[in-house]
């Protein structure tokens, strides 16, 4: 659990450095949705997610609202329940109101899984507005 707030923590900061060193080298960044969304993934690699992914996501929405609501873990799983929102940049539309889920998964201290779930369709709807 201690792993996944941290980077959770690392991530609202901006903190890359951080991140870096919470990230294992074959971490896998699981995320679903619409493919026209140039940040949908999965996202294989250290690398790839913080060239490629990070920068692609960044570029494209912007978090306006992230609240934890609940957490549990068991062994090397941590699983985070909460609401948030966000702005589709392209087309400065924000969404309403969602739940996330996320699945992460640890290995020797460093993340090897990064399972995002969210409501890819209000996202998707809002990334396409005035298309």
């Amino acid at each position: 659990m201690e792993v996944a707030t941290g980077f959770m923590e690392a991530m609202g900061e901006g903190d890359m450095e951080k991140m870096m060193s919470l990230m294992a080298d074959d971490m896998v960044w699981h995320n679903e949705g619409d493919k026209a969304m140039p940040w949908i993934g999965p996202w294989k690699g250290k690398t790839e997610i913080l060239e490629t992914f990070l920068p692609l996501f960044g570029e494209n929405f912007q978090t306006t609202k992230w609240v934890t609501e609940d957490a549990l873990s068991k062994g090397d799983v941590a699983v985070f329940f909460g609401t948030m929102k966000g702005i589709a940049l392209k087309t400065g539309q924000e969404t309403a109101e969602f739940t996330f889920a996320l699945r992460v998964k640890v290995r020797d201290g460093k993340i090897v899984l990064w399972n995002w779930l969210e409501d890819s369709y209000e996202v998707s709807q809002k990334f396409h507005a005035n298309s």
